[in-house]
C-alpha cells in the first residue's frame, strides 16, 4: 500500500512558514492573570538567555527540554506561565562596544532582537507579552529600589578589603567568579587588590540557606544541593582567644578541634591580612614586605594547593596559648587566607598536614596530643588526623575526641578565653563592579552626610551615554570619568556630593527577575505581591548545573530577604529544578578557539526545527551531555516524515481500500487500540519522571504499529487508526510542534494541537491479558512461558512440565518437588 500521494512530500520549511504566523496571531501560550480562572497554575521557567549573539546549540537543548515541560502542562489544561526575558547587562556587551566604538545598548538590543526571532522560529511556547530586559531602565529602577531596601535593613554595606581583581577585565570578582584561580569570564589569572567595595550580607542567611534545603530534597538534583552545602561550609567548633605580646586585644581564631590546643606549637596569620602588618616587629618589617609582594602574586588556589612548598616569615612576636600559658611564635604565611575566619590559625602540626609541612620547612616543634596508634608525626612527618584518645593534654588526657572538645570549650569559657560557635565558609557577596554596563549603585557620597540613598522618586539612576574609548578599563569604573553625571547635590543637605561610580554585579539582576514576570508592566513596584502569590513559587526551573552556586544561591538569598520584608509568603523561589547537560562534539566542549562549533542555524536549515528539537530530547536523560557526533538529526527528520505520513494517509483515507471487517479486523483494531493506550500510559509516566527520551521511544513504537495496521488489515479509514494518529500528534507536539500541528490540521482539526488536551489511557486497554512465567530447575531458568493471568496452579504445573526444554532438563523424569506460584514462577527440583 502506498503511504501517501507522490505529490505531497514532508517539507519542514513549508510547515514552518505556514504555522509560525498562525501561532503568532492566536498567541496560544499567553498566561491569564484572571483570579477567577480556576485552572491549576503552573509557572515553568527557563534560565534566561544572555544576548551575546544568536542562539547556539546549548540554547537549543536547554529550551527544548524546558518546552517539553511547559507544553505538557498546557496539554494537561493548566494555566501556564512560561515567560521570556534577557539578562542583558554584562561585560561582553561592554567589550563589544569598545571594539565597535558604540554604546553597549546598540549591540545588546540588536542581539536581543535576533534571539527573539530565533526563539519564535524554534517554536518555544513563550508568553511574549511579559518580555523585558534587565538593562531596561524600567527594570533596573527596581533592581536599585531593592538594593536600597537591603541597605535600609543593613544587608548592603561598604567596606575596604582585599578583593579578587581581574587585570584583563579591570574589575573586581566575587569568590564564586574565580575558577581555578582564573577569571571565569576571560581566563586571566586573578590577583588581589585592596579596594572599598559594596557587599550583600548573605552570611546572615547562611543557616537558613542550609536548613531550607529540606524543602528542596528530592526536587532538586542532589549534586546541586551538595555543592551549595559545601559552598556554605558549616563547621562546628570554638572561637579561641590568643593573647598577643605587646597588644591589648587578643586575636580570636576559629577551630573545629579545640581539643588539640595543647598541641599548638606556633601561630599563623595570613600574610595579606591587616593583622599581619599590624603585628610585625620593626626588625622583621623588611622581610615581611618582601614576602608579602610574593604572596600577592599567587592565586588563592595556588596558595591552598597541598603540593605547594610552604613559605612564610616570622613576625618577631609571640602569642600565648590560652590553656597552657605557653608562648608560641607568630608567623605570616601564604597557606592561610585573609578572608577565611579571622585570617589567623593556631597551628597543630602533629594533626594537620599543612601545619606539619610548614613546621618541617622551618624546623618548628611537633607535639602529638592525640594517640591514634600510628607512628609519631614528629618522626614520620605524616600528620595523624584520626579521632583517637587525648595525650599530653593535662585535663583532657584519656578523653575521646568528642569528650575532649566539650571539655576544652568548658575550660576556655570558664577562663573567658573562648566560646563554642559555628563558622561558615560562605563569605558576603561582593557586588561592586568597576564597569559601565550594569545597574548603577543608587548611593550618593557626601562629605557631610556620608552615604546617602538616592530618593526613590529619583530612581532609576540612569546610565550616562558613554561609548567606545570612554568605556576602556582604567582600574576605576568608566562612570568615574562622567563628571557631569558623577557630581550632584546631596539629597539630605544640598552640599556638593558624588554618585557612587560602581555598578552592580549582574547576578543581582538575575536574583529577582522571576518575580518581575508575574507583573512585568507594573510601574509602581518591583512586583505585585498578589500576582506573586498566585503564580509562585516557580513550579519547574530549568537550567545548567553551572549555576548551582552563583545564581541559584543568590536567588534563594534574595527570596528569604524579601520574605522577611513581608513581600512574599514563601522561602524558596524554585520548587523543582531540572539540570540539562552540555552539547559537545567528539567528546569535547564546543569552542570557537578549538574550531569545533556546530552552527544551530545551519542544523535547522538542513534538518528543520522539529528534527533538531527531537534530536536534543531523544539523545538521552536530560542531565546527560549530548555529543552531536553521536546523534542523528537526519534520522529524526526521517522519523518525523514517517509519522507525518500517517496523518496524510488518514486525510486521504477515501483513496485507500476500506478497512477489513470480521474477526481479523476486530483483532487488529483491538491490538492497535491497546498499543495506543499503552503508549499514552507509558509516555505520561515517562514525562512525569522527566524521562523524555523514553516518551519519544514509545511514540516511535506506536508509529510503527500504526503503519503496520494501515498497511495490513485496517487501512487508513478505521477509527482505531485515527485514534492512534490523533494521539501521536498530541504527544508529538511537545517536541515537534510544526509536524504535530500539520498532522492535526490534516486530521480535520483547528489549531492548535498544543491545547488539544493530554490523552488519558483507558485502564481496560492497558491491562495485561498474559504474563511471562519463569520456569526454574535447580535455580537455573530453563523456560519462559506466556500464560493467562488467571491460570490455576495445576494448569501452570502441567504446562511447565510439558515444555520440551523442561523435559530435557529433567531427563524425562518427574521432579522430586515443585513450587508453583501462578502466574509468574515455577520452581522445580529434580
Amino acid at each position: 500500500m502506498v503511504e501517501a500521494k507522490e505529490a505531497e512530500q514532508f517539507d519542514f520549511k513549508v510547515m514552518q512558514e505556514k504555522w509560525l504566523p498562525v501561532w503568532e496571531e492566536i498567541a496560544p501560550f499567553t498566561a491569564r492573570d484572571d483570579p477567577n480562572d480556576t485552572r491549576p497554575r503552573s509557572y515553568v521557567l527557563d534560565m534566561f538567555s544572555y544576548p551575546s549573539g544568536d542562539l547556539h546549540m546549548g540554547h537549543a537543548e536547554a529550551f527544548a527540554l524546558g518546552d517539553v515541560v511547559a507544553r505538557y502542562r498546557f496539554q494537561q489544561g493548566h494555566n501556564v506561565l512560561h515567560p521570556i526575558a534577557w539578562d542583558s547587562f554584562g561585560l561582553p556587551a561592554e567589550n563589544a562596544a569598545i571594539a565597535r566604538d558604540e554604546n553597549p545598548a546598540t549591540w545588546t538590543y540588536q542581539n536581543i532582537d535576533t534571539q527573539a526571532e530565533s526563539f519564535k522560529r524554534y517554536a518555544i511556547s513563550f508568553d511574549w507579552t511579559r518580555r523585558f530586559n534587565t538593562s531596561d531602565p524600567e527594570y533596573y529602577r527596581w533592581t536599585q529600589a531593592l538594593f536600597l531596601q537591603f541597605y535600609e535593613r543593613g544587608l548592603a554595606y561598604r567596606k575596604a578589603s582585599s578583593v579578587n581583581w581581574c587585570p584583563s577585565c579591570q574589575t573586581v570578582l566575587a569568590n564564586e567568579q574565580v575558577v581555578a584561580g582564573e577569571c571565569e569570564r576571560c581566563g586571566a589569572t586573578v590577583t588581589k587588590r585592596e579596594l572599598t567595595q559594596w557587599y550583600f550580607k548573605i552570611t546572615d542567611y547562611a543557616q537558613r540557606l542550609l536548613d531550607d534545603m529540606a524543602e528542596l530534597q528530592g526536587r532538586w538534583p542532589e549534586r546541586v544541593l551538595t555543592m551549595q552545602r559545601n559552598w556554605i561550609g558549616r563547621s562546628e567548633g570554638a572561637f579561641v582567644d590568643f593573647a598577643i605580646e605587646g597588644r591589648a586585644e587578643p586575636v580570636r581564631v576559629f577551630t573545629t578541634r579545640p581539643d588539640t590546643l595543647y598541641g599548638a606549637t606556633f601561630f599563623v596569620i595570613a600574610a595579606d591580612s591587616p593583622l599581619a602588618r599590624e603585628l610585625v616587629s620593626p626588625d622583621q618589617l623588611s622581610a615581611f614586605e618582601k614576602y608579602l609582594d610574593e604572596v600577592r602574586r599567587a592565586t588563592d588556589i595556588e596558595r591552598l594547593s597541598a603540593d605547594r612548598p610552604k613559605t612564610g616569615v616570622p613576625l618577631g612576636r609571640f602569642a600565648v596559648n590560652p590553656l597552657t600559658g605557653e608562648q608560641i611564635p607568630i608567623w605570616a604565611a601564604d597557606y592561610v587566607l585573609a578572608d577565611y575566619g579571622t585570617g589567623a590559625i593556631m597551628a597543630v602540626p602533629a594533626h594537620d598536614q599543612r601545619d606539619l609541612d610548614f613546621a618541617k620547612a622551618f624546623n618548628l616543634p611537633v607535639r602529638k596530643v592525640v594517640e591514634t596508634g600510628e607512628d609519631d608525626p614528629a618522626i614520620t612527618f605524616v600528620a595523624t588526623t584520626g579521632d583517637g584518645v587525648l595525650v599530653n593534654s593535662d585535663a583532657l588526657n584519656g578523653l575521646s575526641k568528642d569528650q575532649a572538645i566539650t571539655k576544652a570549650i568548658e575550660l576556655l569559657e570558664a577562663a573567658g578565653r573562648g566560646e563554642k560557635t559555628i563558622n561558615y565558609r560562605l563569605r558576603d557577596w561582593l557586588l561592586s563592579r568597576q564597569r559601565y554596563w550594569g545597574a548603577p549603585i543608587p548611593i550618593i557620597h557626601c562629605a557631610v552626610c556620608g552615604e546617602v540613598p538616592v530618593p526613590e522618586v529619583d530612581l532609576p539612576v540612569r546610565l550616562p551615554e558613554l561609548k567606545g574609548d570612554q568605556l576602556k578599563p582604567k582600574g576605576i569604573s568608566p562612570l568615574a570619568g562622567a563628571t557631569e553625571w558623577v557630581n550632584v547635590k546631596c539629597p539630605k543637605c544640598g552640599a556638593a556630593a558624588k554618585r557612587d561610580t560602581d555598578t552592580m554585579d549582574t547576578f543581582v539582576d538575575s536574583s529577582w527577575y522571576y518575580f518581575r514576570y508575574c507583573s512585568p508592566h507594573d510601574a509602581s513596584q518591583a512586583f505585585d505581591p498578589a500576582q506573586v502569590r498566585r503564580w509562585m513559587p516557580v513550579a519547574q526551573y530549568v537550567g545548567g548545573v553551572e549555576h548551582a552556586i552563583l545564581h541559584l544561591l543568590y536567588s534563594r538569598f534574595f527570596t528569604k530577604v524579601l520574605f522577611d520584608i513581608g513581600l512574599l509568603e514563601f522561602n524558596e523561589p524554585f520548587t523543582a529544578l531540572m539540570n540539562q547537560g552540555q552539547v559537545i562534539l567528539n567528546g569535547a566542549a564546543m569552542s570557537k578557539s578549538k574550531g569545533n562549533m556546530v552552527d544551530l542555524g545551519q542544523q535547522i536549515d538542513e534538518f528543520g526545527v522539529d528534527a533538531v528539537r527531537l534530536t536534543m530530547v531523544f539523545a538521552g536523560p536530560a542531565e546527560d551531555d549530548i555529543d552531536w557526533a553521536d546523534v542523528s538529526p537526519a534520522g529524526s527528520k526521517k522519523f518525523l516524515a514517517r509519522v507525518w505520513r500517517l496523518a496524510l494517509d488518514v486525510q486521504n483515507a477515501g483513496t485507500h481500500a476500506a478497512a477489513q471487517t470480521g474477526a481479523d479486523g476486530d483483532a487488529a483494531a483491538l491490538e492497535l487500540r491497546k498499543a495506543t493506550h499503552r503508549t499514552i500510559h507509558d509516555a505520561t509516566s515517562a514525562l512525569d519522571s522527566f524521562r523524555f527520551n523514553v516518551m519519544i521511544a514509545r511514540l516511535m513504537e506506536l508509529t510503527n504499529a500504526t503503519r503496520k495496521a494501515i498497511d495490513g488489515p485496517l487501512g487508513s479509514s478505521h477509527p482505531a487508526v485515527r485514534e492512534a494518529v490523533e494521539n501521536l500528534a498530541i504527544m508529538l507536539s511537545l517536541v515537534a510542534p510544526y509536524t504535530a500541528e500539520d498532522m492535526w490540521a490534516r486530521l480535520g482539526h483547528q489549531p492548535t494541537v498544543a491545547l488539544a488536551g493530554w490523552p488519558v489511557a483507558d485502564a481496560t486497554l492497558i491491562a495485561e491479558d498474559s504474563v511471562t512465567c519463569v520456569v526454574q530447575i535447580a535455580g537455573k531458568v530453563r523456560a519462559r512461558l506466556e500464560v493467562p493471568l488467571e491460570i490455576t496452579q495445576d494448569a501452570l504445573e502441567k504446562l511447565a512440565l510439558a515444555d520440551p526444554a523442561v523435559q530435557a532438563a529433567l531427563g524425562g523424569k518427574p521432579p522430586s518437588r515443585a513450587v508453583i506460584k501462578p502466574p509468574k514462577l515455577v520452581n522445580l527440583v529434580p
